[in-house]
């Protein structure tokens, strides 16, 4: 499909962190080794070929033949001395043949960056600093809110593998996904999985004997990730969340898949959703019985939605059933389960990621991205799946627009000297929502952002009216993906053939029915290239961008929702304009609220088409001055 043509970015500088600012090191460093104790044994552990996952025995590798990952930056990546976008055992080697190096040395240009210290001389002191910058970590490894840099720096230093890693979480979604461990009123099952893969061990060690003879190629490497039921994958059934496509199983996988398998990812397991994606309640009838359903329940309160429609992603990746999930996104699917499980959650620009092999719910606003635990985790996962794909003409809109990582924006003072604007009305008046937003104004501010209200321009209003495509688009462009991807042995061809079959979400007759019956006059009328859709999103995207510009902001700010509910249209914004959205925790409920107190509540970051990494930079910012997140702790035990 087709869409406006972006104008060029402007906000989308990145501000690297200092290479010597202390301030962002990872809690995956638990034990941050001191400099006393890292000058007492670092040369022996050198020689004894411990101290990063590469083989004992191995002769240090010339840069040029380096795996090129793309890694964490700057700060893990600024003292690389080899050329691979990391620090690890080789680097430590170079600094180590170079202990007594100063300026007036021959081969001074080539050491000086591990001068730390900056007093002109490469000392032990130096190479326990440079040892600082490894992700790498051989203390005890805790599967409980662990991030990606968790994970990587206890693979890298074999505390843990891949497949124990892979199987820890298959271990928890069989003991946890369907058992009842909310024994309050009204508590049920998650129901988050519907399907794991039974290839994911085999994954895992692959992954395994790729860090073992490569080093950490990836960022994801080793990672097992849960995907939304509608990504196809050729390891699992692509059901939708519906029973009748339970044997929908695909010859390929979906772009984005196999962007996150060619970055060394263990795809684990298919997250339940709201049957193709119609809804925020997530109820599907995959692999049950004709005529029945599931809902998908909070880990924080059991007795509530996850939301959806990735509501199984975000219940999945909230009680730590996976390291990261992906969800898709047309009118707020991505952001109500972030919100509803405080996760972070990413819609990217449409046209950042591509849709192709992903089961469609309305191509002019479906987008696929990232729900995690973290910004780090979420930027991380970004980095494999963008990319431009002659499947999906809108993704050539990015060439030029894509950074080489979106780690590199992780930057905890990148809100400073930053403009931010919201609109009042779209604050609400939900207790828990108003007092989390204003004191996410008061952080914002705080960090060094300049705050301001702003009076909505003529044209804003009809931008939230907008309704969604699902309507007038589900059917045309359900029959696109049948025809292109659908299993063949899938008998259940149409919409039709889905009513036929009996197999779904019984509530939902009637919007099969009503979906059915759209003409393809009615839906080039909405969504063809003069259709009102069409010229609304447009409309919208221009109404925006031009707030933005004129009110010289780097972003808009909006509560995602309330505890377990939503504040007007606020979600439409991103959608009705294609513009990118990431969402972030700001809070949750207390008793004196009046309201539910289980509940999070997520504040989103809009900015213009193609500023991801911006927005990133800025909720990494948000996230690491709030710290929000707090797990479920109905699942925050071993499971």
């Amino acid at each position: 499909m087709s869409r406006r043509t972006p104008s060029p970015v402007t906000g989308a500088a990145r501000s690297p962190f200092s290479s010597r600012n202390d301030s962002v090191k990872s809690s995956a460093f638990r034990r941050v080794r001191t400099t006393a104790a890292a000058s007492a044994g670092l040369l022996a552990v050198l020689a004894a070929g411990t101290v990063a996952a590469v083989p004992a025995n191995a002769d240090p590798a010339p840069a040029s033949t380096a795996p090129a990952a793309s890694m964490l930056a700057p700060y893990y990546t600024a003292l690389d001395l080899t050329g691979d976008k990391q620090v690890n055992k080789l680097d430590l080697q170079v600094v180590a043949d170079h202990i007594g190096a100063t300026p007036a040395s021959a081969d001074w240009a080539a050491v000086s960056v591990a001068d730390v210290d900056a007093d002109g001389v490469i000392t032990v002191k130096d190479l326990a600093a440079v040892s600082e910058r490894m992700i790498y970590d051989d203390g005890p490894f805790t599967l409980i809110e662990a991030s990606t840099l968790d994970m990587q720096a206890a693979m890298n230093a074999g505390v843990i593998t891949s497949v124990q890693l892979t199987q820890a979480y298959l271990d928890r979604i069989a003991s946890l996904d369907k058992a009842v461990v909310d024994t309050g009123q009204g508590g049920r099952a998650l129901n988050s999985i519907i399907s794991t893969s039974s290839v994911a061990l085999q994954a895992a060690a692959a992954a395994d004997a790729t860090r073992a003879a490569d080093g950490m190629t990836s960022m994801l490497l080793g990672v097992p990730i849960a995907l939304k039921d509608n990504y196809d994958t050729k390891d699992m059934p692509t059901t939708g969340g519906c029973g009748c496509w339970d044997n929908n199983q695909t010859t390929d996988d979906a772009k984005m898949v196999a962007g996150l398998r060619d970055a060394g990812a263990v795809i684990l397991a298919k997250a339940s959703l709201d049957e193709f994606a119609f809804g925020f309640v997530s109820e599907y009838s995959s692999f049950q019985a004709a005529g029945t359903s599931t809902l998908v329940a909070s880990p924080y309160a059991t007795n509530r939605s996850a939301g959806g429609s990735s509501g199984g992603t975000g219940a999945a990746i909230s009680a730590n059933f996976a390291g990261i999930g992906f969800g898709t996104d047309t009118g707020g699917s991505i952001r109500v389960p972030s919100s509803y499980n405080q996760l972070v959650g990413i819609r990217p620009t449409v046209g950042l990621t591509s849709r192709d092999g992903i089961i469609p719910l309305a191509l002019s606003q479906d987008t696929g991205g990232p729900i995690a635990r973290s910004v780090t985790d979420a930027a991380v996962a970004l980095d494999a799946v963008v990319g431009v794909d002659p499947n999906d003409p809108i993704t050539a809109e990015q060439t030029g627009l894509v950074p080489d990582s979106y780690t590199s924006y992780l930057d905890p003072t990148a809100l400073q000297g930053k403009r931010i604007g919201y609109i009042p009305s779209m604050i609400g008046s939900n207790a828990t929502t108003v007092r989390l937003f204003n004191e996410a104004v008061a952080a914002l501010t705080a960090q060094g952002a300049t705050v301001v209200a702003l009076t909505a321009p003529t044209g804003f209003a009809a931008v939230l009216s907008e309704t969604s495509g699902s309507t007038n688009e589900f059917n045309h462009d359900l029959n696109v993906y049948i025809q292109n991807h659908l299993g063949s042995q899938v008998t259940a061809r149409s919409l039709q053939g889905i009513i036929d079959s009996g197999k779904y979400v019984p509530s939902r007759l009637s919007t099969y029915n009503s979906r059915k019956a759209v003409t393809d006059t009615t839906y080039q009328n909405w969504a063809g290239p003069t259709g009102t859709h069409t010229v609304a999103i447009a409309t919208g995207h221009d109404v925006v961008t031009k707030m933005m510009t004129d009110n010289n902001l780097d972003s808009v700010i909006y509560p995602s929702g309330t505890p377990y509910g939503q504040v007007g249209s606020n979600l439409r914004l991103s959608p009705n304009t294609g513009m990118p959205a990431v969402t972030v925790p700001m809070g949750q409920s207390i008793a004196a609220d009046n309201v539910t107190t289980t509940g999070g509540v997520n504040l989103e970051f809009l900015g213009k088409d193609y500023t991801e990494g911006t927005l990133i930079g800025l909720t990494y910012a948000f996230e690491q001055a709030t710290k929000a997140r707090t797990a479920p702790p109905l699942y925050s035990a071993a499971g």
